[in-house]
């Protein structure tokens, strides 16, 4: 028989993928329940949420009535499932056919800790970015900021990208150094002993980190591309520049809390402002494209409405 799992998700101002979500994960064969902690939603969501967990003893709704952030949020649903096995999955997530079975499946081959991570697809079907990376290091965060990989084909690995999605897709699982938080497996008792996510971070770059710890507690890091999930991604009403601010000062807290040298930690706080400039000029340029594209679509309508009343349809 395979481990039942206890789905933990954190919501806060969710889209309108949410109650899809929710039905899909309640819906997979091998879900024990759902743990939905609700950060803060509209009034219409909650109500909703709260007349589903009524209907369904499946669905277990933790409200804590702020947003604590994704780590501390996550913990809370953690100490409150009954499972043997964790799945944090994001609120805006769809797993596929047998998805989570698969995850439990290759979770009872494995001894001593581990963290497994599914393979996340983008509406098209491509494998989506970040599901399985190298590991988080000044020189590979470099080598990513900086375009560097393009590299690799004269200088080798060391210009490896950080990312491996581009990479073909593995016929089974494979070891890695870090998987998704959107999508992440792990025993319950491993996830406690290890007090968890790591509350400093609010939001983002928590996966990386207990991915890390995990491997120096003796564990492994598995990315299991049989398990497929979608991804839908970015649906949640949160300014953009708030998300990336989080990363940014993921990625300061990270580098602080691994490379605790003197002169580390004197280029940690040199690079800071740089990491957080970098971050705002990312959002920045996602916004004003999503502009544009919104512009240029209005402009082809009209183009189109215009054709259409001079020469008719």
């Amino acid at each position: 028989m395979t481990a039942a799992i206890s789905i933990v998700m954190v919501t806060w101002r969710s889209g309108d993928e949410l109650v899809q979500a929710v039905e899909a994960a309640l819906a997979a064969p091998a879900t024990l329940e759902l743990v939905l902690v609700n950060h803060g939603n509209g009034a219409k969501t909650t109500a909703a949420l709260r007349a589903a967990a009524a209907a369904n003893p499946k669905l277990k709704l933790v409200e804590t009535g702020a947003n604590l952030g994704f780590a501390k949020g996550s913990n809370i649903g953690a100490r409150a499932a009954d499972g043997e096995l964790l799945l944090f999955l994001n609120p805006d997530t769809a797993p596929t056919g047998q998805a989570l079975a698969r995850l439990a499946q290759t979770a009872e081959k494995l001894n001593g800790p581990f963290v497994i991570g599914a393979r996340l697809l983008n509406r098209d079907g491509s494998e989506q970015r970040g599901a399985r990376r190298g590991a988080l290091t000044p020189w590979t965060a470099l080598v990513g900021f900086l375009g560097l990989h393009r590299l690799r084909t004269r200088f080798g690995d060391a210009f490896r990208d950080i990312h491996r999605e581009h990479e073909p897709a593995p016929e089974k699982a494979i070891d890695t150094d870090v998987v998704s938080g959107a999508a992440m497996l792990i025993r319950r008792d491993v996830f406690l002993d290890l007090g968890g996510f790591d509350e400093g971070y609010f939001l983002h770059v928590e996966d990386i980190d207990i991915c890390r710890r995990v491997k120096q507690a003796g564990g492994r890091v598995v990315f299991e591309p049989r398990a497929e999930i979608m991804h839908y991604g970015s649906m949640s009403r949160t300014s953009l520049f708030f998300v990336e601010s989080c990363k940014a000062a993921g990625f300061v807290r990270y580098f602080w809390k691994f490379y605790p040298s003197p002169a580390a930690r004197v280029l940690t706080a040199l690079a800071a402002p740089l990491i957080f400039m970098a971050f705002m000029a990312r959002a920045a340029f996602i916004r004003t494209r999503g502009t544009l594209d919104h512009l240029r679509h209005r402009l082809r309508v009209r183009r189109r409405l215009a054709r259409i009343r001079k020469n008719g349809p």
